[in-house]
């Protein structure tokens, strides 16, 4: 087989920018990496961000502003997770699940044949040495919006369990910035306020944090409620509603974000002292007011969240191989239905996520 069904991103802009192709050329493998049939692929946020060019810090509004039409002012060049200009064009999908075809001729061809995850923040291979030099799959390389895709060998994940294909790709992105945010705010038993759980990133940051034992706090909508408890939410604020008016001021261990906007300055009343504040999302804005009397005087603690260590994705995949967490997926599609699908993921009405099926051979 020397073509392909793929989705190219042409350009930033909006969904048009999604050009559906039949004649893409199956990619081979380089010495280092391994050929994979992708079986299905999530959809994300930082797809349409890529998209719509949100990253540009010449973007100064909420995701939803760009994702279906483009923005106003043209798109600068530091519009990617790297900060360089995206290669186009380029197929994006930070999900990846599938089964390994081929090989290179430096990995082990015991890899052929497996089911495997792929890592969605990866080490920038330009600068091996520095953990916090990343870039990220669908981005500055192409993803899994096709029925193949080339990975480094380094980044492929075997999983053995018995979830369906589907499932396997809610986990990469969603978990994976999930689990590293954890991770870097240590949570352990305390309490927990997590904003936009209703959205892959969220509730799969319920179950992760749960599963720390930590006590949840969630912030969503009041049409999402119920399912958001069924994750394993032990607390609901509606959105809107202010967290420190609904819970006190000083009540919070940590707050998980990843809305920022407006709310944000009320997000810092609501941890106690010496509390922990992790970012890795600014779905409803970037720009943020800060009284920095709060933070130092409450001995806050601030922490981005990007980078993640290998362990973050090996520990996910023991989280699955011991059944200890399983994903929530809303809805499948066709590939060919990507547009309705970053349509439908935009307009915010499920909780999980949103998975896109390529064609068969």
């Amino acid at each position: 087989m020397k073509t392909m069904i793929g989705v190219h991103l042409t350009h930033h802009g909006g969904i048009e920018a999604l050009d559906y192709r039949i004649d893409l050329p199956v990619p081979e493998p380089a010495a280092d990496q391994a050929l994979i049939r992708v079986l299905a692929a999530g959809v994300n946020n930082t797809d349409i961000n890529t998209r719509i060019g949100w990253y540009s810090k010449s973007v100064t509004g909420d995701t939803n502003a760009g994702a279906a039409e483009r923005f106003d002012e043209p798109v600068a060049e530091d519009a990617s997770w790297s900060g360089e200009p995206l290669a186009l064009p380029r197929i994006q999908g930070a999900d990846i699940a599938g089964i390994v075809q081929a090989v290179g001729s430096q990995v082990d061809p015991g890899l052929i044949g497996r089911r495997v995850m792929v890592a969605t923040m990866q080490q920038d291979p330009a600068y091996p040495d520095d953990p916090f030099r990343t870039w990220t799959c669908g981005s500055e390389c192409d993803g899994g919006f096709a029925q193949y895709s080339v990975q480094r060998a380094d980044q492929v994940f075997p999983v053995d369990c018995d979830w369906s294909d589907v499932e396997l790709a809610s986990i990469p992105c969603a978990y994976s910035t999930a689990e590293g945010m954890l991770t870097r705010a240590q949570v352990g038993a305390e309490t927990v306020l997590i904003t936009g759980a209703s959205g892959g990133v969220g509730s799969a940051a319920i179950q992760l944090a749960k599963r720390r034992g930590a006590r949840v706090i969630a912030q969503c909508g009041a049409d999402k409620r119920d399912a958001v408890l069924a994750v394993g939410a032990d607390q609901i604020i509606e959105r809107g509603q202010h967290p420190s008016q609904v819970l006190g001021q000083e009540t919070v261990d940590v707050v998980v974000d990843l809305v920022a906007g407006p709310q944000w300055p009320d997000l810092l009343e609501v941890l106690k002292r010496g509390g922990r504040y992790v970012a890795s999302g600014a779905i409803a804005g970037p720009i943020v007011e800060l009284d920095v009397r709060t933070l130092y005087l409450k001995d806050l603690t601030l922490i981005g969240s990007t980078a993640q260590p290998r362990q973050v994705f090996e520990n996910l995949v023991g989280y699955i191989e011991r059944g200890e967490i399983r994903p929530l997926v809303a809805r499948t599609y066709p590939l060919a239905d990507i547009r309705q699908a970053q349509q439908d993921f935009m307009a915010k009405a499920f909780t999980g996520k949103l998975v896109l099926i390529p064609p068969g051979d």
